[in-house]
């Protein structure tokens, strides 16, 4: 029920007023009155109406200036002005503070009736689309740490399919057309890991003021890697820059906010996934190149001539071969973040199917159970059947002939009953899908039981 504040200074016009409302809409607004702009405000702060209807001159505070308050404390109300006296001056202030209508006394019982059910029908629209909002941000919310965990992988690995990459990276608003790799190798900690992850994110996000986008993996092996990543129109000095800085910046904030002192290797920015990735084996070498903890190196700046690993080239991919700790570091980063993505889809897969197991008796979509764990329907589809082995239509099947079989047992019960017992509508159907499964019709099967 709506709630609908009617202030007008004479009782004959609000009773007027919820008369008509009463007799032509009703069982839709609890109506509450107001003799005065003082109570109006007072009334609107206590019930928050979603209609006020407000005449303009009353006793003390006068209804414009009533309703300017009313619409600081209730941004969403929708306001309708009625008067006697018709001034466009009045007309024009109401505008300005958002007034829907302007009526004048005495108003129509058709005019009222149709102003209050378009203004329903506002309030019914924005309440959805306010709805779909919430819903889309909690599904990007709980979808990001998943998301950002599989692109770190793909930008870790040569092993994954660069075009889920690219999806996931649409779904986040990303570009992975260009962009490079920071890894920070910390000491060892004790129970600062969460609280340095914060740190890190906290100041990887800063880097969206900048036009960029960053993504941030695990902790692995006392390592953590930002991959900051750039639009295909920026410029290949300004993003190595900015990652210069964001290096610099999250190791200040590591030894302001947790104490901790950190080595930090940034890749040269490079264009495409396979690019990325080479930087981050650029930025896994140069985390460690001297050892010494405090450091920062560009792996563009480092003169890798005439060290051991000269024979393997400049390329990253050969410098992090000929350097065991940091190919074992790479192997390790990977494998944890394989491990972490598959719990969180399996978590959430397991939420999905006890969500289909509580309701295969009912019209249960692909598209139902993708919303509920909210993922995308493809995506959804594509997952469920690597953790279950079977496609969201032969896992449904699956439970309502499983059922059916149970339900067989109990001879008092007809297999019309039986069949829409266990969610399908048509028996003839039902039979059909039976067989397929069973290689028996329901008759059969019911025969043969023992």
């Amino acid at each position: 029920m709506y709630r609908l504040l009617i202030a007008d200074d004479e009782a004959l016009e609000r009773e007027g007023i919820e008369w008509i409302v009463n007799r032509t809409m009703p069982d839709t607004f609890e109506i509450i009155h107001a003799e005065n702009g003082r109570i109006a405000i007072e009334k609107a702060a206590e019930f928050h109406p979603h209609i006020v209807m407000m005449d303009v001159r009353m006793p003390g505070i006068q209804g414009l200036d009533a309703l300017k308050e009313i619409k600081e404390h209730n941004p969403g109300v929708k306001m309708i002005l009625i008067t006697a006296y018709e001034y466009f001056e009045y007309a024009k202030q109401a505008l300005s503070l958002g007034v829907q209508e302007y009526v004048v006394k005495p108003a129509k019982r058709e005019q009222i009736t149709a102003l209050l059910e378009r203004l329903l029908r506002e309030i019914k629209r924005e309440r959805e689309e306010r709805n779909e909002q919430l819903a889309m941000r909690d599904q990007y919310l709980q979808l990001l740490p998943l998301a950002e965990t599989e692109i770190a992988l793909h930008l870790m690995s040569d092993q994954v399919n660069e075009t889920e990459a690219e999806s996931l990276a649409d779904i986040l608003g990303l570009s992975i057309r260009k962009g490079c790799a920071i890894v920070l190798a910390f000491p060892e900690m004790g129970d600062e890991k969460k609280r340095v992850f914060d740190t890190v994110k906290a100041q990887a996000r800063q880097s969206i003021k900048h036009g960029c986008g960053a993504v941030v993996s695990s902790m692995v092996h006392s390592h953590m890697a930002v991959f900051l990543l750039g639009q295909p129109q920026a410029s290949f000095g300004l993003l190595g820059e900015a990652a210069a800085q964001l290096g610099a910046t999250i190791a200040e904030s590591l030894s302001a906010q947790c104490g901790i002192v950190i080595s930090v290797g940034i890749g040269t920015v490079n264009s495409e996934v396979a690019g990325i990735r080479r930087s981050y084996y650029e930025a896994v070498f140069a985390s460690k190149f001297d050892g010494r903890w405090g450091s920062l190196y560009r792996f563009e700046d480092l003169n890798i001539a005439g060290r051991d690993l000269a024979g393997e080239g400049s390329a990253a991919s050969g410098a992090v071969e000929g350097a065991g700790e940091e190919s074992t570091y790479v192997e390790l980063a990977i494998r944890q973040i394989r491990e972490e993505r598959e719990q969180s889809t399996s978590n959430m897969m397991d939420r999905a199917a006890a969500y289909i197991r509580e309701r295969f008796r009912e019209d249960v979509s692909l598209e139902d159970a993708a919303e509920y764990v909210h993922l995308n329907p493809y995506y959804f589809s594509k997952v469920f059947k690597q953790q279950t082995g079977e496609s969201f239509i032969d896992y449904v099947t699956r439970l309502r002939i499983d059922q059916a079989k149970e339900l067989m047992k109990d001879e008092a019960l007809s297999l019309k009953e039986v069949c829409y017992a266990v969610g399908y509508k048509d028996p003839n159907y039902f039979s059909r899908v039976f067989k397929k499964v069973t290689g028996a019709t329901p008759t059969e099967y019911r025969l043969q039981m023992p």
